[in-house]
């Protein structure tokens, strides 16, 4: 049975609709697996996505239970300041730790592009956070099937996109003897616990649910009407026989964009039919577009994002040209009223990549009365986006195709289940 959780509103494409001050429906939020966008340049009104998807906010009492239970002084920064804002049974998780029990990492990847972006890098970057925290095995999906059922892209370009993304990928340093990836053109047709477990839950679930909850039409490929249950499959544990022996139910956390979660609906609605954990999941926010935060930052348009394979010139041009700011018509209305950190990209970007929380109020607090201009906190975000950036091009001039075949190659992992 589904928990209470599970149960909200399940569909896709139906706009989420916020009311003004005066009651009138003033901002929609659109937000599917494929599109996001919102009339806001706040961004996506969360607290209604909570609502609508029916999963739970992470407040300061599952932080602090979190840091019990981790060991951990303080959580990570994109946890603490909310970028990871809510979840579906993270507190499973941390019973399965409080006991002694192993569970694991799940997220994947869409290639996108030769060069994933700064938004791309999120997710990565909490999960090689937790996998060190909790020790325990990280699952990576590329998901170059959906690629190719979206694009029109031929297998060829779909491969080689995957593969310089998975270079990345391994650039941000995982623990190769930890991490599995796999791409699913490759894997899926190599594993007979894929293939089963794959056929297990397809058995389950109708077109007419997968077209109520996706929006899928009689114009649509079938290859998009299979790909949720390709997306589901890695939720259970049974489809990679190699690292947990054979067994079935070893807990899984799945980490991934708020948009992701109807993939996951679905699964945790057949998880208890099949007589499998329901997989828990951390959502994390959109990371805005340089335009603005009424829309997630897309490779599809290339001054929208900011590219891992940018140069310091490109970087700052992008910053400079594209990005959106929260100050005022003149320098002299700046200095009096101060600037709105709650639009401003430049901000918003340092609140992912500044790390010390010290510096980052001060920032704030400058910019908000006025004491910084636009250019200043522009010229603070060059500086650090820069040194991220180049830092792993560096690191990613080391990654060798047998480094990437090792990562991908089906194997028995550290672990012992």
């Amino acid at each position: 049975m589904a928990s209470e959780t599970d149960s909200r509103d399940t569909s896709i494409g139906k706009p989420l609709v916020a009311a003004d001050q005066n009651g009138q429906n003033a901002v929609e939020d659109f937000v599917d697996p494929w599109n996001v966008h919102t009339s806001s340049m706040k961004g996506v009104d969360y607290d209604k996505l909570i609502n609508k998807f029916g999963c739970s906010a992470i407040d300061d009492s599952l932080i602090e239970r979190f840091k019990r239970v981790a060991k951990v002084e303080e959580v990570h920064p994109l946890l603490r300041r909310g970028v990871f804002f809510s979840h579906r049974d993270l507190h499973v998780i941390l019973d399965c730790v409080e006991k002694g029990q192993k569970f694991y990492l799940y997220t994947g990847h869409c290639p996108s592009s030769d060069a994933m972006h700064l938004g791309h890098l999120i997710p990565f970057l909490f999960t090689k956070w937790l996998q060190e925290v909790f020790d325990v095995p990280l699952i990576i999906q590329i998901t170059d099937d959906e690629k190719y059922y979206w694009k029109d892209l031929n297998l060829k370009e779909v491969k080689e996109m995957a593969l310089e993304n998975i270079k990345d990928i391994i650039a941000i340093e995982f623990h190769q003897d930890k991490t599995f990836i796999f791409r699913n053109l490759e894997y899926m047709g190599q594993s007979v616990g894929f293939q089963e477990t794959l056929a297990r839950i397809q058995k389950l679930v109708t077109v007419s649910k997968i077209r109520g909850q996706f929006g899928f039409s009689d114009s649509d490929c079938m290859g998009k009407y299979s790909f949720p249950f390709n997306q589901a499959v890695p939720s259970f544990s049974s489809a990679f026989p190699q690292i947990f022996k054979g067994k079935t139910n070893v807990p899984c956390l799945i980490l991934c964009g708020i948009d992701q979660d109807p993939y996951f609906r679905m699964t945790r609605d057949v998880a208890p039919r099949l007589k499998f954990l329901k997989p828990a999941l951390v959502h994390s926010k959109f990371f805005p577009a340089l335009q603005g935060a009424n829309s997630k930052m897309s490779a599809s348009d290339p001054n929208s994002a900011i590219f891992l394979t940018d140069t310091h010139e490109e970087i700052k041009e992008k910053i400079n040209k594209y990005a959106y700011s929260g100050d005022r018509d003149t320098v002299k209305e700046h200095q009096e009223k101060g600037g709105d950190c709650s639009v401003d990209i430049a901000f918003q970007y340092l609140t992912y990549f500044e790390e010390n929380d010290e510096q980052l109020e001060k920032i704030r607090q400058d910019y908000s009365s006025g004491a910084m201009l636009s250019g200043k906190i522009k010229k603070i975000l060059i500086e650090k986006l820069t040194r991220v950036v180049l830092d792993h091009q560096t690191r990613k001039k080391s990654i060798t195709e047998d480094i990437v075949r090792g990562f991908m190659t089906p194997r028995q992992l550290v672990f012992d289940f």
